[in-house]
């Protein structure tokens, strides 16, 4: 049996399809469906069954065992909002949780996989896994920084697998939950086929209108990262998991636009209440990942938007 935590979710829910394909349906999904418009992520899922986040945690902290051996954890369960400031609340969600499911994995000698963010590295320039480029500009960054760092101490006596993998902008299939903190290729689709229009910030931190850059990466590609550490048991350690080619927002709203064959772009005063907490850069030294042998070739934003869009023409409401 394989689970996935959070596998209602975006990621999550894309990596219960994967493993589908592979011919997996003995898929454990752990979420928490207060906002149950997420079951629409599992309808095209073949799952062994589901389990409320609570009653999970219970039973980890409890140390029990289920009836059929697990083979590995995903954890892609954790609070993704990047404006959250409850340190409380992110800290107990994100870093202790996911403590407790690491050591239940070390003690059973259970293959741990579990999402980090490329939010430890803040304003910083330099985008690779080492602590001198970590410094996360809000709470949910620090909590995905403390747990890496956690781990960089738990690694050397491990004797089963730990991958922590740093997301960068993850855009695709299966995140019409997101509200705000979705994709912006999903809020420029909706904008321009509503309006006719992308609308995108305007200069910061000494870039032009729009031309902030970050590193937008396909869910697929991200998916295909989680399976290839699943294929390769002898691999552990955290790497950034992006394209590691920064693209700038104007592009992904270009790729939108020809994607629709009209349209244009706003742009919209820069928010006050997001300066000194903006990352108006981001781009992902992969090195550590190639090094590891994952040689996947990453699709670029043309690529990855017209096919999200193509799959949103079937799936959108």
């Amino acid at each position: 049996m394989i689970v996935v935590t959070g596998g209602a979710g975006f990621i999550g829910s894309n990596l219960v399809r994967a493993l589908n394909a592979r011919g997996r349906d003995d898929v454990l999904v752990v979420d928490d469906l207060s906002d149950g418009t997420k079951f629409r992520n599992l309808v095209d899922c073949e799952i062994a069954d589901y389990l409320d986040l609570d009653d999970f945690l219970e039973r980890v902290r409890r140390g029990e065992d289920w009836p059929d051996p697990v083979e590995a954890v995903f954890h892609q369960g954790a609070c993704s909002v990047t404006t959250e400031w409850d340190g409380r609340y992110m800290m107990r969600n994100n870093y202790e949780y996911s403590k407790v499911l690491l050591h239940y994995c070390l003690e059973r000698r259970i293959p741990y996989f579990y999402a980090s963010s490329a939010a430890v590295y803040g304003a910083g320039r330099v985008f690779r896994e080492a602590p001198e480029c970590e410094a996360p500009l809000n709470v949910y960054g620090y909590s995905k920084l403390l747990l890496d760092r956690y781990v960089r101490r738990v690694l050397p006596g491990a004797a089963s697998q730990i991958a922590g993998l740093r997301y960068f902008n993850v855009y695709g299939p299966r995140e019409f939950h997101k509200g705000g903190m979705a994709s912006v290729a999903l809020h420029f689709h909706r904008q321009v086929a509503a309006e006719g229009r992308a609308r995108l910030f305007e200069g910061s931190d000494g870039y032009g209108d729009g031309e902030q850059h970050r590193d937008f990466i396909h869910v697929a590609d991200v998916v295909a990262v989680n399976l290839w550490l699943l294929d390769h048991p002898e691999v552990s350690g955290i790497f950034n998991v992006g394209t590691g080619r920064s693209r700038s927002f104007n592009d992904v709203a270009r790729a939108v636009i020809a994607w629709h064959g009209r349209g244009g772009i706003e742009y919209l005063p820069f928010p006050e209440d997001l300066r000194g907490r903006y990352q108006s850069f981001t781009e992902a030294e992969i090195g550590a990942l190639r090094a590891a042998g994952f040689d996947h070739a990453f699709r670029d934003v043309e690529e990855g938007v017209r096919e999200y869009l193509d799959w949103l023409r079937g799936h959108d409401a």
